[in-house]
């Protein structure tokens, strides 16, 4: 059978899955070089085959932070990836930082988006590189400055970096034809299958097969990161030392609304947090314990008692601060659009954040149509500060659309047509199981309803004691799906990360 397309709440979809980190995006938010349509990778298709990506571009910066110097080359490029016979079959672009003066083993991270169909700018611009653009504030609108700054909070210091674009997002391209080629990129296994071909090129072309090396994943990105250290291990003798997930799903199973009450329980305790401006899961560890008990139990019962929907829903009432009649009316299931409606009339919040919101643009529709109060004033800011990096400090010049969000690689994705929704989680357990070394960083906000923490609390809590479950560390930080963008909280996951590596 055939698993149907549903949203990142569950729902089941009429229109194509959209874009983004898992997006970020709606469709609406895309930018105009990847909302073409009518060409298999979204948007130039013939342009993008009509010549190979230019040469690599080497360059050599000096970064003054404070308290340091960084030194450091860059190298904007590709690789080739072919097909069992040799042939071309795709271009997968890249750009990679080095410290210079380092030996080289030391740690080289390979950091990806998610989508499906999402560049790396992201990680790349958002907090890891060392130039990033402010994702908050005033600058979370689509005529912001696109101009980036010096990050003080990069990752260089300790490791070096490789954002990789999968085919059909950033520069990266398809140099094979046919549905077969497209189907071997976009589809769940295939993408595993090309990423983790291009990072063990990657690695032999640049002489780092003897590094430590590390993979950092956010949202669908994050889905691939467990089984990437799979595929790496067994099918191109690459071991991965470490694993930071970014506000990741880690399996699309028990998404369903009708009859799946931990789809509920998974998204009460962020919409406390949202309603408390809760800075730690300490603030809301009632919500947990009520989600994670008493609260399944009354879900579990249905409809048929009134005291036991009274019950439920007066206790949900309670923790989102919503109207008790409104959380009545819906027999005490809130999700994510239900609060977003009701917690603060006249204005929408993000799904990804829901400490963000916007004036609403038509409060009287019935659904809900409006681009996402912050993904959808990011892609114009972001797609111009990375081409405006490529050719200004990168000096890799292409003659081809950038595409920050490729909406037809979600429409064309996938999924598979067997009886049970992929996952990641299985992958997970087996790669701590089966490597002692293998440490795993998971980081959440505690305001993304898309990607809910507390649903990624309780996949971690199935690790057995003695399979590595002391080696996967959960942290939540105030802010959303990309936390990140807070200056108060950059510093603090740089920090965590930091000890990932020592």
């Amino acid at each position: 059978m055939t698993l149907p397309r549903r949203d990142f709440l569950g729902r089941a979809l009429l229109a194509p899955l959209p874009a983004g980190l898992l997006a970020p995006a709606a469709a609406a938010a895309q930018s105009p070089q990847s909302a073409q349509a009518g060409t298999p990778d979204g948007g130039g298709a013939n342009e993008r085959r009509r010549a190979k990506l230019p040469p690599p571009s080497t360059r050599q910066h000096v970064l003054e932070l404070p308290g340091r110097t960084l030194r450091f080359t860059t190298i904007a490029g590709s690789v080739t990836l072919t097909d069992g016979k040799g042939e071309p079959e795709a271009e997968i672009g890249y750009v990679a930082y080095r410290l210079d003066g380092e030996a080289a083993r030391r740690p080289v991270t390979f950091a990806l988006n998610g989508g499906p169909g999402s560049a790396s700018a992201w990680l790349h611009l958002g907090v890891m590189g060392p130039w990033r653009l402010p994702f908050d504030g005033a600058a979370v609108a689509p005529s912001a400055p696109a101009v980036v700054e010096d990050n003080p909070d990069t990752w260089l210091d300790f490791t070096d970096m490789v954002f990789i674009d999968p085919v059909g997002t950033g520069y990266s391209r398809f140099l094979g034809e046919g549905e077969a080629v497209r189907k071997r990129h976009w589809s769940v296994d295939g993408d595993i299958n090309a990423i983790a071909q291009a990072i063990r090129r990657w690695l032999q072309e640049a002489g780092r097969m003897a590094s430590p090396k590390y993979l950092v994943g956010e949202s669908y990105g994050g889905f691939r990161g467990p089984r990437l250290v799979r595929t790496l291990a067994t099918s191109h003798g690459v071991g991965i030392r470490g694993l930071v997930l970014v506000s990741p799903v880690l399996d699309f199973g028990g998404r369903s609304q009708a009859l799946e009450p931990l789809y509920w329980a998974f998204v009460l305790p962020t919409l406390a947090a949202a309603a408390r401006n809760a800075e730690s899961r300490a603030e809301v560890a009632d919500a947990e314990a009520y989600a994670g008990s008493d609260y399944v139990v009354d879900l579990l019962a249905g409809n048929a008692d009134a005291a036991v929907v009274e019950r439920r829903s007066r206790r949900v009432a309670e923790l989102t601060g919503l109207d008790p009649a409104v959380v009545r009316r819906h027999g005490g299931r809130v999700d994510g659009p239900i609060f977003v409606r009701n917690h603060g009339p006249g204005r929408l919040e993000s799904l990804y954040d829901l400490s963000v919101s916007m004036p609403d643009p038509v409060p009287t529709a019935l659904f809900d149509h409006q681009p996402d109060p912050i993904t959808g004033a990011l892609v114009a800011p972001l797609e111009a500060a990375m081409v405006d990096t490529y050719t200004q400090r990168l000096g890799w010049r292409v003659e081809a659309p950038y595409a920050l969000l490729n909406n037809a690689v979600a429409r064309g994705w996938e999924w598979g047509d067997g009886r049970t929704a992929p996952e990641a989680v299985s992958h997970l357990r087996t790669a701590l199981a089966l490597d002692p070394h293998l440490r795993v960083l998971v980081v959440h906000g505690l305001y993304d309803v898309v990607t809910p923490y507390f649903r990624t609390k309780l996949h971690l809590d199935t690790i057995e004691p003695g399979a590595g479950a002391a080696r996967a560390r959960l942290v939540a930080y105030p802010g959303g799906h990309m936390f990140y963008s807070r200056d108060a909280v950059r510093p603090m996951f740089r920090a965590e990360a930091a000890k990932l590596y020592a």
